[in-house]
């Protein structure tokens, strides 16, 4: 049986770390794309020599061309301009954008059948491009966003309580952005609401580390993470491959859920072979409503800014 194919638009930081994940996890093999010379081809040499270390099969193609992406089964989307100190995800609208548009023909073009997995920033406005683009359904085209931000909100709850990440779980919903929307409500010890063992204060220090954690570690490294978004979105190609059926939180596209038409929103979604299968809708109250509407509108307006709405 051949192997499955997938394709690293962006062979940057991200890239590289997604492509050593998916060939730890032997997801299929590896193509890594960029327009900067040599570097894909690097990258791959480097990768194809810790096989044999780490002991795994899968194949590594660099490449500045798109043509070895063809009949891809998964594509993940990096390429774009990073985040420097002071700027917002929303400051690379402009310039991604136009970086976003070049790839979305070529994946249409060469991948009419690709499970399509965006983390370019502004993430909702990038993924929103993507699908337009492309034309494709809204079940094959979804945004790395909540799987990361719930994963930091998990991090630090559980550095806070000196236990275990694998005990916290947590959500995160809304736009990738200052105004995400971590749902306390939801977020479990064990399965005991966190409210039992963290203080209020505590919990809203929680909140709002979270909400900024991507500007945190870019004041500290001058540029965007790297790592962990990696692990998010290969955590979500693996659902794909492997009909898993896991409910991750992912800026998704809408029609109606939750009130909203027309956008990508980070709701929680179940991801199996199917893509996007179902978007599940989690009663909010009305202070959650409420940061959740704020967190659209923050959306809606660099949707505007860029002209794409």
């Amino acid at each position: 049986m051949p192997r499955k194919k997938i394709s690293l638009i962006g062979a940057g930081q991200i890239g590289g770390t997604l492509a050593h994940l998916a060939g730890l996890k032997e997801l299929g093999d590896i193509v890594l794309v960029d327009v900067v010379e040599g570097v894909p081809q690097g990258k791959t040499l480097d990768h194809l020599a810790a096989r044999p270390i780490d002991g795994y099969d899968v194949g590594f193609v660099g490449t500045n061309d798109y043509e070895p992406t063809r009949d891809s089964d998964v594509i993940i989307v990096t390429a774009g301009l990073p985040r420097k100190p002071g700027m917002s995800r929303d400051d690379l609208v402009g310039i991604n954008t136009g970086i976003m548009k070049g790839i979305a023909e070529k994946v249409r073009d060469l991948s009419p059948n690709a499970f399509v997995i965006v983390i370019t920033n502004p993430l909702d406005a990038m993924v929103y491009v993507m699908k337009k683009l492309t034309g494709f359904p809204k079940n094959r085209v979804v945004g790395m966003a909540g799987a990361l931000d719930s994963a930091r909100f998990r991090t630090f709850v559980a550095m806070e309580l000196g236990i275990s990440v694998e005990d916290v779980t947590a959500m995160v919903l809304g736009g990738h952005g200052d105004d995400m929307v971590p749902l306390v409500r939801y977020c479990t010890v064990a399965g005991v609401p966190v409210s039992q063992f963290l203080s209020k204060e505590k919990i809203d220090a929680i909140v709002k580390r979270t909400q900024v954690a991507g500007g945190e570690i870019v004041n500290l490294l001058k540029t965007s993470a790297w790592v962990s978004p990696a692990a998010a979105a290969i955590e979500m190609a693996e659902c794909y491959l492997k009909d898993k059926k896991r409910i991750l939180p992912c800026a998704a596209y809408l029609e109606g859920e939750y009130g909203i038409r027309g956008y990508y929103i980070g709701v929680p979604v179940v991801i199996g072979a199917g893509g996007v299968e179902r978007v599940l809708e989690v009663k909010l109250n009305a202070d959650e409503q409420t940061a959740f509407m704020k967190s659209i509108e923050s959306v809606e307006k660099v949707l505007a800014e860029a002209k794409l709405r």
